[in-house]
């Protein structure tokens, strides 16, 4: 270790464990570091950083004191309290698989496993705090968003044979500058000519997303399948996808791939929250619930932590409720009540009263109490609905629209689009969902829990005509409901036989046996199925 370096090395340990607190100070001041603090829990780490800066700071990433030490980063990152200048090391004991794919996904300057020796940990420290001060100059500009200097500056450090061991991390950083510039299509020769030199991963990824700025879809999609069967770049790789596959507008892939991503990363708030979008824009209900309360189970203790998470639970477990079969309705009205539970018990002093109203008309118009759920969305107070959120709106609108008050529910759907479309952080999924929604709730005047009802009724009348449009409008807004999937499907083989022939390449129909084929029928369930299949393939 260079004991300049050290000597001027300003150093917070966050560690709640006192023998490695205690080896850990040994250790630093053996390498000749002496301005050391430290802290024991992440409260105390955040508002030592928030009051003084560091160059190093090195945390144990299994912290048993409220948060652990991937919150404490990511909390860190998001509200943009972590200069790129300082270096950043995780320690821990544990190496388990989701572990490391945490630190795949957080990429911190140096991981550590325990135990270490201190030549080890001399000689992890003097690369790590080299680069750092190495690269200073390109990391300032960097964290002022002044990103043509910072392409300046890393040319003018490419071009000092001196820094010759950092040039693939500058590197790196230049095809970053490049692309936060703009400058797409330099980008995407930048990271042509550096493949030609040596296989990167980090230049694959790079490239990637170059032609994805650049509308070449389909050299994107070529490269980025063969990065999904890497290890070090799967992560990755299911994340340009699902860009990939959100620009093209094919949700319903974009959704299996952001589905992949969070199976091997599971405690990105992020795509969680991208897989609810995609989940509501595909009408996957079952999904949607599940991504509604892993966002609470993972973001709690964190910065993500907040009252809405336990309500948006609630929202997707009545959404559920209400397009799924009967049978289920009851245990998933229980699930959205305890979610409500949790809500008071974590945030005792939340005002969401207005919210509460909402969600408990629902529930109320699911147990066919239409009229005090008409009762209860007379008490709302208008003069709130400036402050809600999109998600308390989009809930009002919800209601609105399944009691009838279908002019009501457009104007509510009208001024979360509006909103959204001024604000430059809403994300445009949710914004293309709000799109559909206007839509489907103008041409679909029936409910989602009467839609098929409807259907049925108007199909034993021998309405065959009726019956074929309702049932098709229950089958957009619930695809996945193999119910209405058979009963479609049964109205298409009436139709067929009164016609004399069937197009099994018919789009709908396709879903329908797709839907059907996809999930575990009874036996009820598949001698029907069988009985239509054999009707519609005589006909075709």
């Amino acid at each position: 270790m260079n004991s300049q370096l050290a000597k001027h090395t300003k150093v917070l340990i966050v560690d709640d464990q006192a023998l490695a607190k205690g080896y850990m100070k040994y250790s630093l001041e053996e390498l000749g570091f002496s301005d050391i603090t430290y802290v024991d829990k992440i409260n105390l780490a955040l508002t030592t950083l928030r009051n003084q800066r560091f160059d190093l700071i090195i945390c144990s990433y299994n912290l048993k004191h409220e948060q652990d030490g991937y919150y404490f980063y990511d909390e860190m990152k998001a509200n943009g309290e972590l200069p790129l200048s300082t270096a950043f090391v995780f320690i821990s004991a544990d190496t388990n698989s989701d572990l490391v794919q945490s630190i795949i996904e957080l990429q911190p300057d140096d991981f550590l496993a325990k135990p270490f020796t201190v030549k080890e940990l001399d000689r992890r420290l003097s690369r790590v705090l080299a680069r750092k001060k190495a690269l200073n100059d390109v990391y300032l500009c960097i964290d002022k968003q002044q990103f043509i200097r910072a392409l300046s500056e890393v040319e003018l450090f490419l071009g000092n044979p001196k820094h010759s061991e950092f040039f693939p991390l500058a590197l790196k950083i230049k095809g970053e500058m490049l692309t936060a510039c703009g400058n797409f299509q330099q980008a995407k020769d930048f990271y042509l000519a550096i493949l030609k030199v040596q296989i990167f991963t980090w230049a694959q990824l790079g490239l990637v997303n170059s032609y994805l700025h650049l509308n070449e879809d389909e050299l994107a999609e070529k490269l980025v399948l063969r990065l999904a069967f890497k290890p070090d770049s799967q992560l990755a790789a299911y994340d340009l996808l699902t860009a990939l596959q959100i620009k093209q507008n094919d949700f319903d892939t974009a959704l299996e791939c952001v589905m992949m991503a969070t199976e091997i990363s599971p405690r990105s708030i992020r795509r969680h929250k991208t897989a609810l979008d995609l989940s509501r824009i595909t009408h996957d209900y079952e999904t949607q619930f599940e991504a509604a309360k892993k966002i609470v189970r993972f973001a709690k203790n964190s910065i993500h932590d907040n009252p809405e998470n336990y309500l948006n639970v609630a929202r997707a477990g009545i959404d559920y409720a209400m397009t799924t079969e009967a049978s289920d309705t009851d245990r998933l009205i229980k699930q959205a009540k305890e979610y409500v539970r949790q809500l008071k018990q974590a945030f005792p002093k939340a005002d969401v009263q207005e919210q509460m109203k909402v969600v408990n008309a629902r529930i109320m118009y699911l147990e066919d109490e239409k009229d005090n759920a008409l009762g209860l969305l007379n008490k709302l107070d208008e003069d709130s609905w400036d402050n809600e959120g999109v998600d308390a709106l989009l809930d009002k609108a919800k209601i609105f629209h399944d009691v009838g008050l279908h002019e009501r529910s457009q104007a509510v759907l009208q001024q979360i689009e509006e909103r959204c479309k001024d604000d430059p952080n809403q994300s445009q999924i949710f914004l293309h969902y709000i799109n559909q929604e206007k839509e489907e709730k103008s041409a679909i005047k029936f409910s989602s829990k009467d839609l098929n009802n409807t259907a049925v009724e108007y199909f034993q009348k021998g309405e065959i005509d009726n019956a074929m449009e309702v049932f098709t409008q229950a089958f957009t807004i619930m695809p996945k409901n193999t119910s209405i999937a058979l009963n479609l499907m049964q109205v298409i083989s009436s139709q067929a036989a009164t016609l004399g022939a069937v197009n099994l390449s018919d789009p709908i129909l396709k879903k329908c046996i797709k839907t059907i084929e996809n999930t575990k029928l009874n036996d009820v369930q598949q001698e029907r199925y069988h009985k239509i299949r054999t009707i519609l393939d005589a006909l075709e």
